[in-house]
């Protein structure tokens, strides 16, 4: 079986875990700073603060943002649960726009007919990897880049590390703030609102001749990213045209082969996605011919938990029918994205083209 999905793990991992397992600091200690200022120095951006998932990046930016009741934030119905959950839970009116055929991302167009001087946020998910462009609206953007590591915008950029994600760490993710104070508060609020600059000054003690050194002003969580994670992340780091160029060769031939891929100008690879008509009939004789194939997500909407927020949504019920992933990842082989692409074009009922791999 040809599996949709499979982490990359560097063979560098190991010494680096190892290092930092017979250190001290296994928690968040010198490895999530290294790992962020890498990060930031890989991608040529600024106030990247490490948390323990992708959600977590997400929690944080909404809460910057003080979205709650009353306030509308407007996102897309197809993306990871993990995107409009957080709405939820903070009982934010969610409106859905709807989605473009071609790329799957959130239509612009459908946005500006459903803004309103209630709008807080949009949510801005770069599906599958492909870029989602927005014009500006001229409220603020989270971008959840967690399928696209490398597409940074808006006023906050939430990516994950995820175990099949480009780069994982296990599990974590990384809050990229466009302004410093921002960042500054999330630093804080990823470890319950306590300052750990300052309790490091203090040889991690809180108090001092019975006076507290430190005090907590928001009630924060505990989303910090640990040095075992960072440790894996800062291996991906030096892997990462390894990991990116492997993507995308695989990606190639399956446009060479002519496959209805979900594409665009700025495709960062996350998965391979195509839009199919007869989508059981066509999974099942890929399963047949022992290749996996999945949607990888569901659209929101379908769920009980969004159903106060359902609308008409004309593309994205066009869309629910045809699209499905194939396998996409770096543990393929190159003879392994030829016969996905080959057994894709026979169950389309097409004729086989010539793939020339570069």
């Amino acid at each position: 079986m040809i599996s949709i999905a499979y982490p990359y793990i560097p063979r560098n991992a190991i010494a680096e875990v190892t290092d930092t397992l017979k250190s001290r600091w296994i928690g968040q200690g010198p490895k999530v700073k290294r790992f962020e200022e890498l990060f930031e120095t890989t991608f040529e951006v600024a106030n990247a603060v490490a948390v323990n998932s992708g959600t977590a990046a997400l929690e944080l930016a909404y809460d910057l943002l003080e979205l709650g009741p009353g306030d509308e934030v407007i996102t897309t119905p197809l993306t990871c649960t993990a995107t409009n959950i957080p709405l939820v839970r903070r009982r934010v009116t969610i409106v859905f726009a709807d989605i473009r055929r071609d790329t799957l991302n959130i239509d612009p167009s459908d946005i500006e007919r459903k803004i309103s001087p209630r709008t807080k946020a949009i949510v801005n998910v770069h599906l599958h990897g492909v870029e989602s462009v927005l014009p500006d609206f001229g409220v603020p953007v989270i971008s959840d880049s967690a399928q696209a590591l490398g597409i940074f915008s808006g006023r906050f950029t939430c990516c994950s590390f995820q175990a099949i994600k480009h780069l994982t760490t296990g599990d974590g993710g990384m809050l990229v703030c466009q302004e410093a104070a921002d960042a500054k508060k999330a630093r804080l609020w990823r470890w319950f609102g306590i300052d750990r600059e300052v309790k490091l000054a203090n040889n991690w003690q809180p108090y001092k001749n019975r006076h507290i050194l430190f005090d907590i002003e928001y009630p924060g969580y505990k989303f910090q990213m640990n040095d075992v994670a960072a440790a894996i992340g800062i291996a991906g780091l030096a892997d990462l045209n390894i990991i990116m160029e492997g993507r995308r060769r695989m990606f190639d031939i399956y446009r060479q082969a002519g496959l209805p891929l979900v594409d665009g100008p700025n495709n960062r690879y996350g998965y391979a996605c195509v839009l199919v008509e007869n989508r059981d009939t066509f999974c099942e004789l890929l399963s047949a011919a022992g290749i996996e194939t999945n949607v990888m997500q569901v659209r929101n909407d379908a769920y009980s938990i969004f159903e106060p927020f359902r609308t008409p949504l004309p593309n994205m019920d066009w869309v629910d029918e045809r699209y499905v992933c194939i396998p996409l990842h770096n543990m393929m082989s190159i003879e392994d994205a030829t016969r996905v692409a080959e057994t894709a074009v026979e169950a389309l009922g097409r004729a086989p083209a010539e793939i020339v791999v570069a």
